[in-house]
Parts: C-alpha cells; sequence; structure tokens
C-alpha cells in the first residue's frame, strides 16, 4: 500500500523544514535532533503512579535505570525490561519515556528503562552487556523493588529490539534470568543483510538504507564483529528454547525484511511467535503516537501481548 497519508504530512513537514537525515550530522548533533524530534510526535506523556532513578553498576561503570510504577509499591507485580532505540548510537531513557509509561499502565508491570552506553564511544558489545547487568539486576533485586523475578519480560524497537533478541540469547545460554516474553519492534537482525527492503528504501526524508550503515557503522569498531550473534541475532547457531515473541514491522522500513525473517527463524525453531506488519509505516512509527494513529494501534497490541505472557 502507499505511504499512510499521516505518514506522508510527516514527511512533508520534514521536507518543508529541512529537516536534514540524521546521518549527515555528527553523534552529538544527531542524539540532540533525534530526543527532539521524538518528543515532538510522542504526544501527552501519560502519567504513572510514579518514576524513580536508580544508579547500578555495570560493566564498564554506574548505569542509570528508570523505573515506571503503575500503582504505588505494596503489590508484587510483573517486570518489562524495555531498551530504547536509536541505532547504538543515540538515544537515553528520556527517548522512550512515553513508551514505556504506556506500557507501565497499559500492562500493569514495573517497566525498566536503562541508559546504555552508546557507540562510537563504546562499541560492541558494550551495550549488549549493560542490557544484561540491568536484566540481572532487575531479577536479582527483584523482593525490594516488588518486582516477580517468574514474571519478566524484554522488549525494545530498532536498536533496541536487537539488544532485546541479544539479551533473550544470552538468557537462554547463561541460565538466565529467565525471560517469559521478547516484543521485538521492527529489529535490526543481521548486519550484513541484502534484502529488498533494504535495497528499496532509499528516501532521505525517511529513514533508509544509509541510515543503517550509518548506525552498523558507529556500533561495530571491526565489520567481522557483526557476525557475533549477539550482534546480529539471525546468525546464532541455533534459536531453540528462546522466550515466545512478538515481532513487529513496518512495511516502509529498511529493516523490515530482516526483523521478518527474524520471526520465521524463531518459528522454525519450535518459539512460538506473533508477528505483525503494519502497512504503509515507516521505520520508528512506533513512538509517534502523538501523530500516526497507527502507533497507538500498535502500542495496544503490545501491550495485550505482555500482558498475556506476564499473567
Amino acid at each position: 500500500m502507499p505511504l499512510h497519508p499521516q505518514a506522508q504530512a510527516l514527511r512533508e513537514r520534514r521536507a518543508r523544514a529541512g529537516t536534514p537525515p540524521l546521518y549527515s550530522l555528527t553523534p552529538a548533533e544527531a542524539r540532540a535532533a533525534d530526543l527532539a524530534d521524538i518528543r515532538a510526535s510522542a504526544g501527552t506523556p501519560e502519567p504513572v503512579a510514579a518514576v524513580e532513578e536508580h544508579r547500578i553498576a555495570g560493566p564498564g561503570g554506574p548505569l542509570a535505570v528508570r523505573l515506571y510504577r503503575p500503582e504505588p509499591p505494596g503489590r508484587e507485580l510483573p517486570a518489562l525490561l524495555y531498551l530504547f532505540g536509536g541505532g547504538w548510537t543515540l538515544g537515553s531513557p528520556d527517548t522512550s519515556d512515553a513508551i514505556c509509561r504506556r506500557l507501565t499502565n497499559a500492562v500493569g508491570c514495573v517497566t525498566a528503562s536503562v541508559g546504555y552506553r552508546l557507540a562510537p564511544e563504546h562499541p560492541f558489545p558494550a551495550a549488549v552487556h549493560d542490557c544484561r547487568a540491568a536484566a540481572r539486576w532487575l531479577a536479582e533485586q527483584a523482593g525490594a523493588l516488588g518486582v516477580d523475578a517468574a514474571r519478566l519480560a524484554v522488549a525494545g524497537d530498532s536498536a533496541g529490539g536487537n539488544l532485546a533478541a541479544a539479551l533473550a540469547l544470552l538468557a537462554r545460554d547463561e541460565g538466565g534470568p529467565a525471560l517469559r516474553h521478547q516484543l521485538l519492534v521492527y529489529p535490526n537482525t543481521d548486519h550484513r543483510a541484502d534484502t529488498a527492503s533494504l535495497r528499496e528504501h532509499d528516501d532521505p526524508l525517511l529513514f533508509n538504507r544509509r541510515s543503517v550503515a550509518w548506525y552498523w557503522g558507529h556500533y561495530l569498531a571491526d565489520p567481522t564483529d557483526g557476525d557475533h550473534p549477539h550482534a546480529s541475532p539471525l546468525r546464532a547457531p541455533s534459536l531453540a528454547g528462546l522466550p515466545p515473541a512478538t515481532v513487529l514491522t513496518a512495511e516502509y522500513d529498511p529493516l523490515r525484511d530482516e526483523g521478518e525473517r527474524y520471526a520465521e527463524a524463531l518459528r522454525a525453531a519450535g518459539v512460538p511467535v506473533e508477528a505483525r506488519r503494519y502497512g504503509g509505516m515507516p521505520h520508528g512509527f512506533f513512538a509517534m503516537t502523538g501523530v500516526l494513529d497507527a502507533a497507538g494501534e500498535a502500542q495496544r497490541y503490545a501491550a495485550e501481548r505482555l500482558r498475556e505472557a506476564l499473567r
């Protein structure tokens, strides 16, 4: 189908404003521009019962973890670790703030967002190891945090979806923490992908194949690092034994095909998977509830899947 009229209107606003592609900026400039764009399109953040800022020990130093609560402490709740997107180069817990608030309320869970280290200052596998530290902390401190360690899920969009998939692999191979579900929103899954969707999408006003190359170029200190399954989960020798998954993709997204291929590979390995493609939508739409109706629909569907998994 053609680009959705709401997405087309967003593209036209960018054209009128002369918005430069993020890959034409320095990482510092791109970080500021990305956060401003996300805040402008995310809509009004939902109130939650409480937001807590924590500092935990990470493999490279202290890590910031933000906790969102749907109700005051007192009852043990399931937990979701949400990993923000931004090509491993951009982003912070502020990037996914609106998403985390909505999922917290809709799922009825404690949501944690970790400020993992960014590339190019900290290339692969720094972000993966930081996310592992956050997952372990959430499980190990479950009692003090009012969290049920037996009901833990992981989620993320774009690079955050990549990190969520990598974390699921790590948790399986290292004996925990046990994960009930993985929500992967248009994830990167293979740095060597040469798919139709990657070749087709080259619009400078939308996330495109040059964007993908720019982010991988920052994340990988050596291109051969991308062959590691924690960088490219689709290259894992086996996907058997991973937690059930929900995979969301967008039609106008260079990452569409590799996300859908990952869903197919999970299913072939015996992992229960629900995959849904959002027609007419560009990469990044999941965060744009203020301007795209499909974003709200996708977040509601994601919440339904998580709520069912964490019962």
